[in-house]
């Protein structure tokens, strides 16, 4: 019975679940803000902004310092600077150089910064201490005076230690400082209200992302020497903002960027101077909303959670690229166009999680079912046979006995004797046995068995005829020891190997089965052909490949109809009409069938596939020629039997009845006819079971015999009769020829033969009897001098109850069967029996039988 099993799929559900699982625990981890930050810095690098036309830096570098001295310098030096880049036209001068404490020069500086009026110093937010919190640290009392705006110097670094933005405000309490470059373009401090704020607490707001123009040195950049100790240099200030700072390695700040990394940061002057060049072009890139992030991560949960489970495996790889890429296009286009940095790394991790999950799922499900279908098949049954190597040796015995004559045998075991007749233990002493292994000496056949701990003996006595050879090598065929297989033994420990053997032995049980039925089909005495449910040919076996002439590949295609028209046509009823009732009406139907002279009878059966819509016919074709011929003889036999025995009979009974009437005078003459009509009675009925035995004659019955002497004994036996007819039998032969046959009815072939030469020949003729070799075959030739046969009749000379014209006239009265049983009894023998003859000439009949070795 079948049995449905309930398949567990892949859902939505089911995927988006484990896909959102994953998702969570990855967020517990860097790996999604790395990956973000990754794919940033790598769109900066390749792609790096260009620098503002109106930004310069003048930097504290190395050569400076050394004309200059060490650091700090005094405030005068600055002052100088200032004058410097004013008369040179500097529209703004953002210092990156703090002034916490009062100096006695801040007086020169404060009134250089008076005299140009666009001068931005630094407010530093102080890191906190272990006994101080964090603190703001304005510019010394004077300089903050004439400072025209202030703007903190602080550069957020990410997670990863890297600086990419700056927040754009950011103070204690309720103020908060623009950033330098917002505050070089006029920005000034804000002071929202922060009620129940603590004054320390720091405030940051509106970060963004700095799109820089490269690494360090990037922006055009003069040396804070070179600018005091030339004339003013108008070419290169003339109405652009100037960022003063340190760039000296080892001086100041320093950040690791995208560019560089710690490999070669960059000062904090010259970022803020590319925050400022980027902020000027509108390039400055901010952070997606909140919502977004969330909303392009569950749009592409969503895709792939939809998709997946219903696209063909083949399609995963493409599906989840084409998200992922999707997803990186539209990141992309955030930051081009909209200069929106948007988190994309999840949305890539997704599609990256959903070919292995998705894939891992459909096998999952796959292992699933094939585990059910697995263990159904083991369910069913099998193609196979108990093997003989599991019997008791005592049901062997009994087994073998059934099937071969055995006129003795013996059965021991290691405590004695179990079942013996005609063998005893003395038969078995010293014999050379193996176990499973047959020992034939003669007619006696020997093998010894082992069953769990025991060993037996079992000795055979087969029939001493032709047939022990056979039987001795059917016997060696028996596998009656169990073989055993390594691989058998091995200890399958992974389930994938283990569940690997499960299907190779299903897929082999269903290589089994399909062999058996193949086989079982093309070794049916039948035709079988298979169609589906519009008549086409879909299966033939080999007979219907020979019986129709037609190739297998043409067969396969063609119409069931179109096949049997062709060899068969009929009008009433026409094929197609019996094929498409078979189909339409599904009833059998069996028609008659003749191709090539040969009569078949096709039985037309509708069938229809288990748990289908399919159907079809299976057509069964019998080959009913030698049926209908052994019809024709029995109805041959009954009116032979009818006319030929029954008259004769008729003829004794009338004859006896008259002698019953008048007893007291019977004549010799009557005498004699009563004797003729009873022997004629004796050769139709001795003739007529002659022919039956040949006809029922096999190979099992062939012995080596020598057809010279058969010969020899047949005219012998005619000898008799040739001499009341003064007849000579003249043999011509003295060559030995070996037949493989039944010299019995060979005899009675050649003396048939040679009866018929004898019958149908005048008296005082000859009849020449040649016995010879041709190459393979032994030949015999009887010819007479008799009144020969005419023409028309030599094509039916051998067949059943045919007898001559002229020889019917003459007087001559046969059977009609000799010469039938001469030819069936040649045709057994693999023999071909030919005559010709000459009317009044005579006629010679030569038979031809394959010769065999004697010592073969």
């Amino acid at each position: 019975m079948k049995r449905d099993f309930p398949i567990i799929r892949t859902t939505p559900w089911s995927l988006g679940l484990v896909l959102l699982v994953l998702l969570l625990l990855v967020q517990t981890s860097t790996l999604p803000d790395r990956l973000d930050n990754w794919l940033f810095d790598a769109y900066l690098v390749n792609h790096p902004a260009t620098p503002a036309n109106d930004v310069v830096v003048v930097a504290i570098d190395e050569i400076s310092l050394g004309h200059l001295g060490r650091w700090p310098w005094p405030r005068s030096i600055h002052a100088q600077l200032i004058d410097k880049l004013q008369a040179a036209g500097a529209r703004t001068i953002v210092f990156d150089v703090l002034f916490p404490e009062p100096s006695p020069q801040d007086p020169i500086l404060a009134g250089a910064m008076a005299r140009h009026g666009n001068v931005v110093l630094p407010v530093h937010l102080a890191e906190p201490g272990p006994r101080q919190l964090l603190t703001e640290q304005l510019p010394a009392p004077q300089l903050l005076a004439q400072a025209a705006r202030l703007g903190h110097a602080h550069v957020e670094l990410d997670a990863d230690g890297v600086a990419r933005g700056i927040y754009l405000f950011n103070g204690l309490g309720d103020t908060q400082w623009p950033s330098l470059a917002l505050a070089a373009r006029g920005e000034r401090p804000r002071h929202p209200s922060r009620d129940g704020l603590a004054p320390y607490t720091n405030v940051r707001e509106q970060y963004r992302a700095v799109p820089l123009a490269g690494g360090a040195g990037s922006l055009p950049t003069v040396s804070y020497v070179q600018v005091l100790n030339q004339p003013p240099m108008p070419e290169w200030f003339q109405g652009k903002t100037v960022f003063v700072g340190a760039t000296a390695a080892g001086f100041g700040d320093v950040l690791p960027t995208p560019f560089s990394g710690l490999r070669r940061p960059m000062s904090g002057v010259e970022f803020h101077a590319n925050a400022y060049s980027a902020l000027s072009q509108d390039r400055l890139i901010r952070p997606a909303p909140p919502w977004a992030p969330p909303l392009l991560y569950a749009a592409c949960l969503a895709v792939l959670s939809l998709l997946l489970p219903r696209i063909r495996p083949s399609l995963a790889f493409p599906l989840c690229l084409g998200v992922g890429g999707l997803a990186l296009a539209l990141y992309l286009a955030a930051l081009v166009l909209f200069q929106l940095w948007l988190p994309v790394a999840n949305a890539l991790l997704i599609p990256l999680f959903a070919l292995p999950v998705s894939s891992g799922l459909r096998l999952a499900q796959t292992n699933r079912f094939l585990n059910r279908q697995l263990d159904e098949l083991a369910r069913t049954p099998q193609v196979t046979l108990p093997s003989p190597a599991h019997r008791h040796p005592w049901q062997l015995l009994e087994q073998i006995q059934a099937l071969v004559p055995l006129t003795g045998w013996l059965l021991t075991d290691d405590t004695g004797v179990v079942s013996a007749r005609v063998l005893g233990p003395a038969d078995i002493e010293g014999l050379p046995l193996s176990p499973g292994r047959w020992l034939h000496q003669d007619n006696r056949s020997f093998i010894r068995l082992t069953r769990g701990h025991k060993t037996y003996t079992l000795g055979l006595i087969l029939p001493d005829d032709l047939s022990r050879e056979a039987v001795q090598q059917y016997l060696r065929r028996l596998r009656l020891e169990e073989r055993q297989d390594p691989s058998l033994g091995s200890d399958t420990r992974e389930n994938i190997s283990a569940r690997i053997e499960r299907l190779k032995a299903a897929t082999q049980r269903m290589e089994r089965m399909q062999q058996f039925i193949r086989l079982s089909f093309e070794r049916m005495p039948d035709g079988i052909i298979v169609t589906d449910e519009l008549g086409v040919i879909r299966f033939a076996n080999g007979h219907i490949e020979e019986w129709f002439h037609e190739p297998m590949p043409s067969l396969t295609g063609l119409p069931l109809a179109r096949l049997l028209e062709g060899h068969d046509p009929r009008e009433t009823p026409p094929w197609h009409e019996t094929v498409s009732d078979t189909l339409t009406l599904h009833q059998s139907r069996t028609v008659d069938l003749r191709i090539r002279d040969k009569d078949f009878l096709i039985h037309f059966a509708p069938f229809r596939l288990p748990d289908t819509e399919q159907h079809g016919i299976i057509a069964n074709i019998s080959d009913i020629s030698e049926l209908r011929e052994q019809q024709r003889q029995h109805r041959e036999a009954i009116d032979f039997i009818s006319h030929d025995v029954r008259s004769p009979l008729v003829s004794q009974l009338a004859l006896i009845e008259q002698l019953k009437r008048d007893p007291a005078n019977i004549e010799p003459d009557q005498l004699e006819q009563l004797g003729r009509l009873a022997r004629r009675s004796y050769h139709l009925a001795e003739e007529f079971v002659q022919l039956a035995r040949a006809e029922q004659l096999t190979e099992t019955r062939f012995y080596e015999c020598e057809f010279l002497a058969i010969v020899e004994n047949a005219r012998d036996s005619v000898s008799e009769q040739a001499i009341e007819k003064n007849i000579q039998l003249k043999l011509h032969g003295l060559e030995d020829l070996w037949l493989r046959g039944n010299p019995e009815l060979l005899e009675r072939a050649v003396i048939n033969l040679l009866t018929n030469a004898v019958q149908y020949s005048p008296e005082g003729t000859t009849v020449n009897i040649q016995v010879y070799r041709a190459g393979h075959l032994a030949c015999l030739t009887v010819s007479d001098e008799g009144m020969g046969i005419d023409p028309e009749e030599l094509p039916y000379l051998f067949d059943r109850y045919q007898r001559q014209k002229r020889s019917e006239l003459a007087g001559i009265h046969g059977t009609g069967l000799g010469l039938s049983f001469v030819k069936t009894v040649t045709e057994k023998h693999r023999g071909e029996i030919s005559v010709t003859s000459v009317p009044g000439q005579g006629t010679s009949f030569t038979m031809k039988l394959p010769v065999a070795d004697p010592m073969a």
